[in-house]
């Protein structure tokens, strides 16, 4: 499956790298492809391309705050979920996405 993600919290900092940091493991771990744009202190980072979206199989989006640019993912099957889930319970998340393909 190929997977992108958009990884932001509130504060911008640490939880927003580690949650890529921990989706980029778990889905790999799986045998899955993935991107994962963040959008925190720093700026954006990783931005994913037009190209990676339309290529997509699941979105997978933060919502602890709102994510810059989300109208991109229109049309695509996307996952919303915290920061904190991804932190706490990753693989209840790549779970959820195999059961959703």
């Amino acid at each position: 499956m190929n997977i992108i993600a958009v990884t932001a919290c509130s504060t911008g900092i640490a939880e927003t790298y580690m949650a890529a940091e921990v989706l980029e493991r778990c889905a790999r771990t799986r045998g899955h492809s993935i991107k994962v744009e963040t959008q925190g202190a720093l700026g954006i980072m990783d931005k994913l391309s037009s190209q990676d979206i339309a290529s997509a199989d699941i979105a997978i989006l933060t919502n602890d705050i709102a994510i810059n640019g989300d109208e991109r993912f229109e049309g695509l099957k996307t996952l919303h979920v915290s920061i904190g889930d991804i932190l706490e319970s990753p693989q209840d998340i790549m779970s959820e996405i195999n059961s959703e393909s």
